[in-house]
């Protein structure tokens, strides 16, 4: 792995001699070769990148093309358990494993704020290498723009996902059926709660963390398990309720969940408690929710236990013919609510 702190980034041009972004890193002249020769392709090594085209030449593959693309302006840029770098790679990889396809190439745009430190890109860049090289995929295009000091929160990413989707595999919210099963990954609400946590300076016992994680490799056991499975989703902003509620909606049905079956951490409850959260609502970014047939829930909860990023798996609820477009959550006292998408950001700028 190439070292990406500023000292170790020498001639030509002695790029540790502007330790922080200027405007003519973003001006496509020496500085912004440079900037590319000396960080973004020592990092994302690749042929394709290397090339340094207009435009990536890709080989062609086999199935037909997902592609998908989103944008990354969290703050702040570093939080427990992340960053805005690995979070750009996983939240369009995992947009990709959800959707069926196997996730091959990224594109990578930067908008830079003058005056951002060298060295706060430089571990941003080498997270976002590490996470594409961890979940399998290449960086092989991008750009690089800078806007004047006090227009922009240092630095936002966008990224562009290309994956293959395998014959035989179709999912989406229109497939869900009455009687199908539910089933969710792991605990919900730690990304949303540990990007707040440190943007408003609060402290708890335990720290939370953010589940930033690339789901290539569970979206995978998930179709092995269980080829019939209906709809996968991971539950990012709007959380577990959105996701839930799109389905509800896409496939005109109801789904029931059973409230006290869905894994909440301790420390994220208590955060939520008292700031009066809701957990359903807030984001996550290395959650997967799947809807099943109900007599595969059993094998593929087995399944989905044994990868790391599902060992806390669990089925939380069913599809019903009842109150069609609505999920209606059964309280751990017995009770039963509605719950809605949310009609904003419940947590702004967690992703």
């Amino acid at each position: 792995m190439p070292d990406l702190t500023p000292a170790a980034w020498t001639c030509p041009l002695p790029l540790r001699d502007y330790p922080h972004v200027v405007m003519g890193h973003g001006g496509g002249g020496r500085l912004s070769a440079d900037l590319v020769e000396h960080l973004f392709l020592p990092a994302f090594r690749n042929p394709a990148l290397a090339r340094l085209g207009d435009a990536a030449v890709l080989p062609p593959v086999p199935g037909r093309l997902a592609f998908t693309t989103d944008g990354f302006v969290v703050r702040p840029l570093f939080f427990p358990g992340g960053c805005v770098g690995d979070l750009a790679v996983h939240g369009t990889v995992n947009d990709l494993a959800v959707s069926g396809a196997t996730p091959l190439y990224l594109s990578a745009g930067f908008i830079l704020e003058e005056g951002l430190p060298l060295a706060d890109l430089g571990r941003i860049v080498d997270r976002m290498a590490a996470a594409a090289r961890a979940a399998g995929v290449a960086v092989v295009c991008g750009d690089t723009k800078v806007v004047d000091r006090g227009h922009g929160d240092g630095c936002y990413i966008t990224t562009a996902g290309v994956g293959v989707v395998p014959d035989g595999v179709t999912l989406g919210v229109q497939q869900a059926r009455p009687g199908d099963a539910v089933v969710l990954s792991g605990p919900v609400g730690n990304h949303g709660i540990a990007v707040l946590c440190v943007r408003e300076g609060l402290e708890f016992e335990t720290r939370v963390e953010s589940d930033t994680a690339a789901l290539t490799g569970l979206a995978a056991a998930v179709l092995a398990a269980c080829p019939a499975t209906r709809a996968m989703r991971d539950p990012t902003r709007g959380g577990l309720a959105a996701t839930l509620n799109e389905i509800a909606a896409g496939s005109g049905v109801g789904i029931e969940i059973d409230e006290p079956a869905v894994p909440v951490d301790d420390e994220v409850r208590a955060a939520c408690d008292l700031l009066g959260l809701d957990p359903l609502l807030v984001a996550n970014e290395g959650k997967l929710v799947a809807v099943v047939p109900a007599d595969a829930a059993d094998h593929l909860l087995a399944a989905v236990r044994r990868h790391p990023l599902g060992t806390r798996a669990a089925v939380i609820g069913r599809v019903t013919d009842q109150h069609p477009r609505l999920v209606v959550a059964r309280t751990a006292v017995g009770g039963r609510r509605v719950v809605s998408t949310p009609v904003g950001e419940q947590l702004p700028r967690i992703c």
